[in-house]
């Protein structure tokens, strides 16, 4: 077995960042959503903040079944003539991520699942997508978002340029 370059057998494993995140945002997003409801609450009462927050999700029900339709309609349509159908993708992923912040009770949620459905404003929410999306893809193969070459040096770039060499014993 050959040895890991800059790693010993007894180095624990980080934790990756984006767990972190989402450990953050599962404490902090209903705090705030509460903290949205009851201050919507004392400007405009009670039973009217929880008529708003029906419709707002009946809306979203709505939304989300008109929208998945017609994000469904275009994958099978680019699927059928033989396109690459990232952009249809895109727009499903997020249609299904939308409606499930749409679900969540709250009106933060609500605003971004309306932001991620919504036929006008889905496409800047895709552009962010691709593009998070890219990065993490580039990043990883080329060394851009952990420090670390492909042949595991601390500099970044294109694999180096040679033979490729396979470590490895004959029997």
């Amino acid at each position: 077995m050959a040895p890991t370059v800059g790693r010993t057998p007894f180095a624990r494993r980080r934790r990756p960042r984006w767990l972190a995140v989402v450990f953050v945002l599962l404490l902090v997003v209903p705090v705030l959503e509460i903290a949205t409801i009851i201050a919507v609450g004392k400007v405009i009462g009670g039973w009217q903040t929880l008529a708003l927050l029906l419709v707002e999700s009946a809306l979203g029900a709505w939304l989300v079944r008109r929208e998945g339709a017609r994000a469904w309609k275009a994958l099978t349509k680019a699927l059928n003539t033989g396109q690459m159908p990232s952009h249809q993708l895109a727009d499903a992923a997020l249609v299904l991520v939308g409606g499930t912040l749409l679900l969540a009770p709250g009106f933060l949620t609500d605003i971004v699942g309306f932001f991620f459905i919504l036929p006008f404003t889905r496409p800047i929410a895709r552009t962010v997508l691709e593009a998070v999306v890219a990065k993490r893809l580039l990043g990883g193969v080329f060394g851009g978002s952990r420090g670390q070459g492909p042949d595991g040096s601390g500099r970044g770039g294109p694999p180096p340029s040679g033979p490729d060499v396979i470590e490895g014993e004959v029997l």
